[in-house]
């Protein structure tokens, strides 16, 4: 799930205050470190960051909140963007992240994610609102799906099936990858 920047903070102030300290901080010491005078504040967004798997704390005891697992923090990549069908993908400024299990275990290229904007990618199964997990900075392998960035421009992600811009469903023209896609994150529900 995603962390809202001000969620990223608190989780940083936990991290830095833990390593620092060896034990974790009060939701006062978090306030004063962040500017907010509310405990209140504070304990909502610890309560997010629960809700989100990457802390946990002890019922009704001061100084219990721990990180959980070794790696929640290297799972987490950066949302870049958003991709349509019929455009290629836009890249913005954000400091979005969403965690993906094992992200943080050495993947040969750098992970992120785009967010699916529109129609035009249900006939592989991709939705409105997925995020599309892809690894840049290397060539695709023959079998991997890509998602691949057509001339015109128009977005298609689509099973690479060798060298040069050899791909089907039979897109035509020049072809950019834009990542090969490892992965795809789905809410379901309301958020």
């Amino acid at each position: 799930m995603a962390l809202t920047r001000r969620q990223r903070e608190v989780l940083e102030v936990i991290r830095s205050f833990l390593a620092a300290h060896g034990y974790s901080p009060s939701l006062q010491e978090i306030g004063k470190e962040l500017g907010l005078s509310s405990a209140a504040t504070v304990h909502k967004h610890v309560s997010h960051l629960v809700a989100k798997g990457f802390v946990k704390r002890g019922w009704n005891q001061n100084r219990s909140i721990e990180l959980v697992g070794g790696s929640e923090a290297a799972d987490a990549i950066p949302v870049r963007g958003t991709v349509r069908a019929d455009t290629a993908p836009r890249l913005v400024d954000t400091t979005e992240t969403v965690r993906f299990p094992g992200a943080g275990e050495g993947a040969a290229g750098a992970l992120f994610a785009l967010r699916v904007e529109g129609l035009g990618f249900e006939d592989v199964q991709v939705r409105e609102g997925d995020l599309l997990v892809l690894e840049g900075g290397r060539e695709p392998r023959e079998g991997e799906t890509v998602l691949a960035v057509l001339d015109g421009p128009a977005s298609e992600v689509v099973r690479w099936t060798g060298g040069g811009d050899e791909r089907e469903p039979g897109a035509r023209g020049d072809v950019a990858v834009a990542g090969v896609l490892v992965g795809l994150v789905r809410r379901y529900g309301l958020s």
